[in-house]
Order: C-alpha cells, then sequence, then structure tokens
C-alpha cells in the first residue's frame, strides 16, 4: 500500500519551468497544496517566464543562482533536456541541494559512468522521476506479486511506454535488480492513421509509417518481453497491456488468475474504485483499486483530482520530500542508469538484430 511520511508542504523549485514535463509538477502542487509548493521556476527566456508568472503566481528566475539566493528550497526538479541536466545536476550538487532528475539522466553509457562516478559516488543526493512504477494500476499489481499471490515469478511482457520505462517496469515486475541480461529484437514497419500528439488530437485523417519494436531481454531463468508500438501510448487504436506470469498464477491486464490451493483456481479483477459516480457525492476522484475482496491500492492523494499520470509523479514528489528530509531512497541513479542501458541495448538489438548482453557496470558494483 502506498504510504509516505512526509508532514507539511514541501518547498521546490523547477528548472525548465515552462517545459511540457513542468506542467506536471506545477498542477499536482496546485491540487496538493498542503503536500507540495513550488518555490519558484528557472526560465531562461525572460517572455516565457513573465507568460509562466501570470499563469501560476509563482516567481521566476532567468539561472538556477538566482533562485536558490531568492529561495529556501528543500530540493530542485531537473525537467530539462539530457545535456542540460547533466550540467544541473552537477551545479546543484556542489551547492548540496537534493535534485529529482527527469529520466535518462543523461544520454549515454559514458555520461551514465560519469554521473556515478563524480555524483553518486561522492554522495550526491539524486534522485529520479521514472513515475510508471507508481501509476495505481502497476502499485497493484506490484502489491499482488509482492503479497506472494503469483508464487515465484518469471515473466512479464510490457506493451506500455518505451525503452528505459519499460525497462523499469520489466525489472520491477520480475524483482530483477543488476543482473545481466542477453536481448534480442526485431522491428517490424507497416502503417497507421496518425493519432493524438501533444499538441492534441489530429486536424486530419493521415496516414503515417508504424513501427512496432520487439525485444526479449533473458534474464537466466527470468524473461521481459518488450512491445512497443511509436506513439502506442497516445493512440486511439492501439492498446497497452501488461502481463505477469508466476508459478501459482497471472496478471493479464486488469485480470488476475491465481490458486487459492492446488485444486481451487481464483478469477479476479483490478476494479478501480472511484468516488462521484451515479449519485456519490464525495467529488470525483478515484480511491483506489480491488482485487476481488481487498484493497491492492488506496490513493494516498485522494480527494485531490490527479489523473494517473499525476499521481505516478506525485508519489515521487512524495518520495522525494521524505528523502530531501533524511528518508530512505526510492530510485535512485544507479536504478535510472541501469534501465537506461538496458534501453541503449534494448534498440541496439532492434536495430541491428544482433543479439547484445548486458555487462555488470560501475554503479551496481557492491549493491
Amino acid at each position: 500500500m502506498a504510504m509516505y511520511k512526509q508532514s507539511g508542504a514541501a518547498t521546490f523549485g523547477i528548472i525548465g519551468g515552462a517545459g511540457f514535463r513542468a506542467q506536471y509538477y506545477l498542477r499536482i502542487a496546485q491540487a496538493l497544496p498542503d503536500r507540495f509548493r513550488v518555490g519558484g521556476l528557472v526560465v531562461r527566456d525572460a517572455d516565457k517566464g513573465k507568460a509562466m508568472e501570470k499563469q501560476w503566481n509563482i516567481p521566476s528566475y532567468r539561472t538556477l543562482e538566482e533562485m536558490l539566493q531568492a529561495q529556501r528550497l528543500d530540493f530542485v526538479v531537473v525537467s530539462v533536456g539530457w545535456a542540460a541536466c547533466f550540467d544541473y545536476l552537477f551545479q546543484l550538487a556542489e551547492r548540496g541541494v537534493p535534485a529529482l532528475a527527469e529520466t535518462p539522466p543523461a544520454p549515454d553509457l559514458d555520461g551514465l559512468i560519469m554521473l556515478h562516478d563524480k555524483l553518486t559516488s561522492q554522495g550526491a543526493r539524486i534522485q529520479v522521476a521514472e513515475q510508471y512504477q507508481y501509476h495505481p494500476l502497476q502499485m497493484a499489481r506490484s502489491a499482488v506479486i509482492e503479497a506472494g499471490r503469483l508464487g515465484r515469478v518469471t515473466e512479464t511482457t510490457v506493451s506500455v511506454s518505451q525503452l528505459y520505462h519499460a525497462v523499469s517496469l520489466i525489472r520491477k515486475m520480475l524483482g530483477i535488480r543488476f543482473e545481466d541480461a542477453t536481448i534480442k529484437g526485431m522491428r517490424f514497419e507497416s502503417s497507421w492513421l496518425a493519432g493524438p500528439t501533444r499538441s492534441g488530437p489530429p486536424a486530419e485523417e493521415r496516414r503515417i509509417p508504424m513501427q512496432r519494436d520487439l525485444a526479449w531481454l533473458n534474464f537466466g531463468e527470468k524473461l521481459g518481453i518488450y512491445d512497443f508500438t511509436k506513439d502506442q501510448h497516445r493512440s486511439w487504436t492501439r492498446s497497452n497491456h501488461l502481463s505477469v506470469r508466476g508459478e501459482r498464477g497471472e496478471i493479464f491486464d486488469s485480470r488476475l488468475t491465481a490458486l487459492a490451493d492446488f485444486s481451487t483456481p481464483l478469477h479476479l479483477d483490478f476494479k478501480r474504485i472511484n468516488k462521484g459516480e451515479v449519485e456519490n457525492q464525495e467529488g470525483y476522484f478515484l480511491q483506489g483499486i480491488m482485487a476481488g475482496e481487498q484493497w491492492a491500492y488506496e490513493n494516498p492523494f485522494a480527494p485531490a483530482r490527479l489523473y494517473d499520470d499525476e499521481i505516478g509523479i506525485a508519489a515521487c514528489l512524495a518520495q522525494m520530500s521524505d528523502y530531501a528530509a533524511g528518508g530512505a531512497e526510492f530510485y535512485g541513479l544507479p536504478e535510472a542508469s541501469q534501465d537506461h542501458y538496458l534501453g541503449m541495448l534494448l534498440e541496439q538489438a532492434v536495430l541491428t538484430g544482433e543479439t547484445v548482453t548486458s555487462t555488470r557496470q560501475p554503479w551496481a558494483e557492491g549493491v
């Protein structure tokens, strides 16, 4: 069950405050003012900064130094591109300010190793906002797995998001840490009708190329299958899918099949429980997800009206608030680096058709 120790509102700043991803943090803080407060935004363009100030009533600054001089912050969210993220993490580490970085934290393997050598191993306080594992349904699935209802898990198929996001879910469902994988992959190409983008719904009927990438990550006694079609996560005509198989049962999307004993199968559904439907007067929000008669997930941010991706990011913020106050790590640079590293190898296997094998990297040593 999702429980966070946070008490009082955490104050954080955002670098890249005018970007698409930064809007998530601003909306979440607006919806949960008792838990989060945005102290300031770093927006390099003055006109964009003024527009953000007017829209959100939050001060903007042209540089990180200006924001840190003007605001007392518990941590800083770094929501910029790969190269800029890399530089800002070093600046924050030099100043002793905890950082919550977007994924991935560096563009390539050399960058990931440098982050480990120069930051992680030197005690820099950095976590990464990989929100997919904290989506309500993923949390419900993980709770069922951790409760042992599937027995020992050996397989998962993830068709949810691309590369490192999907790898993070594969490792989460299989219980994999830094074990090596042998990876095979392929790409299938055809065409489909264009769907929504970040800019909104399609303006006309338009046929575009479709690329479906498939990969098999063999961890020895455990198998992860990656299946992603470009722009699938925004498509109106392609569905997400996730399945997990264990010795005693399986999860297949929103269905749970397990054994009460060797001769008694149970067939259950993951049921979303929403308030505000029909005659309910409590407001509209997700209360949680049940599997049979038991709660598999209870929304810790109810009654805020957040959708699933925002709930996942809110979970990252809540855990970051705890971490910045001296609490435990939840998804640090070693985990994020491993997911990005395997994601890069997966892409290599798909594009070349060659079998590739991971090797243990410096961030995994001693873990």
